[in-house]
């Protein structure tokens, strides 16, 4: 089997715009167009020699299917190039890096454009399937009086809509939400909401405090008066310079009223935003004569209890370190997505827990500490927002940019995944 390594040259994203704000008015689609179309400019790269372009989207558009190819053909990239669009929930956007490396280990191709996109302003509203029945019904009436009939079967409740997001975010399987599973984290692993709190706050500070440094990966949104977009956009605009911990304390719970901790303020934002990286086999980089971000050098995903699934980042890890042999500790940079301040708390409480390693991960020892001055130093998802379909793109970006800021060596990125789930990223410094 070939060894050939995945090397991310370069990669851009969109701001990131909390849902029903800014970028509202684009759907993933054309997110996924600024993004790639950014990509190519900053890379100067030829999209005529791409094997193939992989895209996360969870809330695929109806009216986008396949929203890879889409586009991929709306950013100029040749017909003659395949697109694919994949689907691993929070951790769709590392789906798309690993698939590329396996396709490169696999021999398919060496150069991939990869991301992923999402707009969860744009997630629909559906009907109830008793009352799609009764338009079916309505749209096959051949007469007046046949119209009539089945006009008059309808009921105000006909028109209740389900939520699409709402249902996204809802595990079948469990029956919970996902903040509701991280309610269950924050009692299990004794979390306070003033934990919860002071984790947000850190979030929004060190994102105000990286402005200028997340500049560097952000394209900007130009106006377009067809779309609605009446000036530029150029920053992320879900952190609060002013945010304080009595603001936060203040806020409500949102999953349990009466018992919870769990905020809208200490929660991951809903967002929209789309992310592109380049990314090819090592010995492709060196023949076009590129220098890369930095190389994967290892992965892995991991199951686990759906009703837990904030700690798949802690079953991942321990996957990736079986088959890397890298543990947290040699790490110089952490990403944990910040889903909800008590799932991160939880996933660091438990990397600790020598209880949970043996009991849950099969393993002698803990997986170890992560250090708070190496945890999502600029920031995370509860100030930058989680278009979920992007995010693992993000992380694997900034975490790439911080180590060549520090002259650092390797980066871990992680994500906890609806379904119960785990994504665990090794990136390092070329």
């Amino acid at each position: 089997m070939k060894t050939e390594r995945l090397v991310i040259v370069d990669g851009i994203r969109t701001p990131f715009c909390k849902m029903g704000s800014d970028l509202a008015p684009l759907g993933a689609d054309e997110l996924g167009r600024i993004a790639v179309n950014a990509l190519l400019t900053r890379t100067g790269i030829d999209p005529a020699i791409v094997d193939e372009v992989i895209f996360g989207c969870v809330a695929q558009p109806a009216d986008a299917a396949n929203v890879a190819r889409v586009i991929a053909l709306r950013a100029g990239i040749p017909k003659s190039v395949p697109a694919v669009t994949v689907h691993r929930n929070c951790a769709s956007g590392c789906e798309a890096i690993t698939q590329a490396q396996e396709k490169i280990l696999a021999g398919r191709g060496s150069i991939y454009i990869v991301g992923g996109t999402e707009s969860m302003s744009n997630v629909p509203l559906l009907f109830k399937q008793t009352t799609a029945e009764k338009f079916n019904r309505l749209a096959r009436a051949k007469t007046f009086g046949q119209k009539l009939k089945v006009f008059a079967t309808f009921r105000p409740k006909d028109f209740q809509p389900r939520i699409g997001l709402q249902l996204g975010l809802t595990d079948p399987v469990c029956g919970l939400n996902m903040g509701e599973t991280a309610e269950i984290l924050a009692r299990e692993f004794s979390i306070s909401r003033k934990e919860q709190d002071e984790f947000a706050l850190q979030s929004h500070q060190r994102a105000i405090v990286a402005r200028e440094k997340l500049a560097e990966e952000i394209c900007p949104v130009f106006p377009n008066a067809n779309l609605k977009i009446e000036k530029p956009i150029v920053q992320d605009n879900g952190s609060r310079e002013n945010q304080t911990l009595e603001a936060l304390a203040k806020l409500k719970p949102v999953f349990d009223r009466k018992t919870g901790s769990v905020t809208a303020g200490n929660s991951s934002q809903i967002t929209d935003g789309a992310v592109a990286l380049l990314v090819m086999s090592e010995q492709r980089a060196t023949e076009l004569n590129l220098t890369p971000l930095g190389v994967l050098t290892g992965y892995a995903y991991a199951g686990c209890d759906p009703s837990r699934m904030g700690l798949g980042p802690l079953f991942a890890i321990a996957n990736a370190q079986t088959k890397t042999d890298l543990k947290i500790a040699d790490a110089d940079l952490i990403e944990i997505n910040e889903a909800f301040a008590a799932q991160t708390l939880a996933v660091m409480r438990g990397a600790l827990s020598e209880k949970f390693a043996r009991e849950f991960l099969k393993l002698e020892n803990p997986l170890g500490e992560i250090l708070i001055e190496k945890l999502n130093v600029n920031g995370g998802a509860i100030a930058l927002g989680h278009p979920v379909g992007a995010t693992g793109a993000r992380l694997a970006l900034a975490s790439l940019k911080e180590l060549q800021r520090r002259k650092a060596k390797r980066a871990l990125v992680t994500l906890c995944v609806g379904g119960g789930q785990g994504a665990a990223l090794w990136l390092e410094r070329i």
